[in-house]
């Protein structure tokens, strides 16, 4: 979505191996650093800008400030980000593209296939037509959301979210479009 959003990003963060399998040829063409959980290695193995990240959805449920042994997931790519961007002493650190709002039902982590256009996420080409992904644990990232809040606070630093219409409530929202201006 580079064109569409006017800029490129300048790392790419993946937690999730349906995603990682299935888009292993597109993450492989991004020329940037990749931080991609360890469990991802088989499909970008010999990628020189991939950095393997030993992270796992278990717990302890702990922000990392130090992200250089287990990091924990908190069920969503996002959290990692944040640990990364913490660690790189980002501030403030601005959310895009959290709606953190699902129209698919179920319970939480089951694995389930895209039957046309994603109405899930903040482009309907996420996760087009036979995607294969697991539906959100929303509570548990919020749960992980608020570990990040409250590292980045105790250290005088912040998290904004810019995310146009996103229902997350966790971080103060900042008007997307008055960022450019």
């Amino acid at each position: 979505m580079f064109e569409s959003l006017g800029f490129p990003t300048t790392y790419y963060a993946a937690v999730n191996t349906l995603v990682i399998e299935q888009c292993a040829d597109e993450i492989r063409r991004l020329s940037l650093p990749k931080f991609v959980t360890w469990r991802g290695r088989r499909w970008l193995k010999g990628d020189p800008q991939a950095l393997f990240v030993d992270t796992d959805y278990t717990g302890p449920a702990e922000f990392a400030a130090v992200p250089t042994g287990r990091v924990f997931e908190g069920s969503t790519v996002t959290f990692l980000a944040l640990q990364l961007a913490y660690y790189m002493g980002c501030d403030p650190v601005i959310l895009i593209g959290v709606d953190h709002s699902f129209t698919t039902q179920g319970q939480p982590n089951v694995t389930v296939v895209s039957e046309g256009d994603d109405p899930n996420h903040f482009a309907p080409g996420y996760f087009g037509k036979g995607f294969r992904w697991q539906l959100p644990d929303l509570e548990a990232s919020e749960a992980a959301y608020r570990l990040a809040r409250e590292a980045f606070a105790a250290d005088g630093r912040s998290v904004l979210d810019a995310t146009v219409g996103g229902k997350l409530t966790v971080f103060p929202k900042v008007d997307y479009r008055g960022l450019f201006t």
